[in-house]
């Protein structure tokens, strides 16, 4: 049921106070603050029933009332006023035009940028690279040990160890190396992992399972060779008390941190949502910690898009500047990394 406009006003005046000053708010301080022409007795019994319907709670060791995960969700679907910010701000210290042709280097200043904006941590998903080569070579090192060289398509050199059940000659190492790069490059191995079933029969048998474990090991050295998750400031959240006042809750974060498996299942679910997106402790299931909150947005290379970023920090975080930092930030990088795109296609 929507609220009544002084309740929005009482809750709105609430969290804005508690974001602030991460103390319990009294009704004297509300009456105050709110500006509104109301009996301290009416705005008690307006917060008892915000008490009620779940958006505040009354610490034991206070009067005062702090908004709950549903008062904050409420407070930034319906009742945030968010800041403008220069995008030309960030856009000098992001420094994204400098790194034309560097996407990693780029992914990671932007991942610094929105650490360094709101001093919490900044965290960028990684757009998933398709696995695609331009050429192979394969080198005997040793029996039964090759050396498998992957060109990509932008120029990159990726090496591998093989280590095969058969001795390879020079010669079948030559003719497997061709028939690749004949057949199938500037395919995606994922690709080439889907014909090979029917086409590796036209060749030489003994060759059949050395093919099939190059493409194997040359997409995974591919994929892997980028971070799928980068994070910059982490040790911000460090001086944050919501987080440090609780040796188990800090523990929580950093593992959150080290696995970075919850992390990438939220950020890949957003990249599949439209807009920013805020994610509250207690309030979403995809956030392992209550006090925690991840604003994020996703990112775009040439109108399709291919990763999400965001800003992790506590529940109680200023989202009226958090929120327009995170946006501007995703379209700074969307422009530079299509840039980035179109150097590289046209080199």
């Amino acid at each position: 049921m929507p609220l009544e406009p002084r309740a929005q006003t009482l809750l709105k005046t609430l969290v804005e106070r508690y974001i602030a000053e991460g103390q319990p708010v009294g009704s004297r301080v509300l009456s105050k603050l709110s500006k509104l022409d109301l009996s301290p007795a009416t705005i008690r019994n307006i917060m008892a029933d915000l008490e009620e319907m779940g958006f505040v709670a009354s610490p034991h060791t206070s009067a005062g009332r702090i908004p709950t995960p549903r008062g904050f969700r409420v407070f930034v679907d319906t009742l945030l006023t968010v800041q403008p910010v220069s995008e030309n701000s960030i856009e000098s210290s992001l420094q994204l035009s400098t790194q034309v042709g560097q996407p990693q280097k780029i992914i990671s200043n932007a991942a610094q940028m929105l650490s360094s904006l709101t001093q919490f941590a900044g965290v960028v998903l990684a757009p998933q690279h398709e696995s695609a080569f331009s050429q192979i070579e394969f080198l005997r090192l040793s029996e039964k040990r090759i050396l498998l060289v992957i060109v990509t398509p932008n120029g990159d050199v990726q090496n591998r160890l093989l280590l095969t059940e058969a001795d390879y000659t020079p010669a079948q190492l030559n003719e497997a190396a061709n028939y690749i790069n004949r057949h199938y490059s500037g395919l995606s191995f994922n690709e080439i992992r889907l014909r090979l079933q029917n086409e590796l029969r036209e060749i030489h048998s003994d060759l059949t399972k050395l093919m099939q474990t190059a493409i194997e090991a040359g997409d995974e050295t591919i994929t892997g060779s980028t971070e799928d998750v980068v994070i910059a400031g982490e040790n911000n959240l460090l001086n944050v008390h919501d987080f440090t006042y609780d040796l188990n809750s800090l523990r929580k974060l950093f593992a959150m941190f080290e696995q970075k498996t919850e992390l990438m299942q939220l950020l890949d679910i957003s990249s599949k949502a439209s807009g920013i997106q805020i994610y509250i402790g207690g309030d979403s299931q995809l956030v392992p910690m209550d006090d925690m909150s991840v604003v994020t947005a996703p990112y775009q290379v040439n109108g399709k898009i291919v990763g999400t970023l965001g800003v992790i920090g506590p529940t109680r975080m200023a989202y009226q500047k958090i929120i327009p930092i995170v946006d501007i930030t995703a379209r700074l990088l969307s422009n530079a990394l299509s840039h980035a795109r179109s150097i590289s296609d046209n080199d």
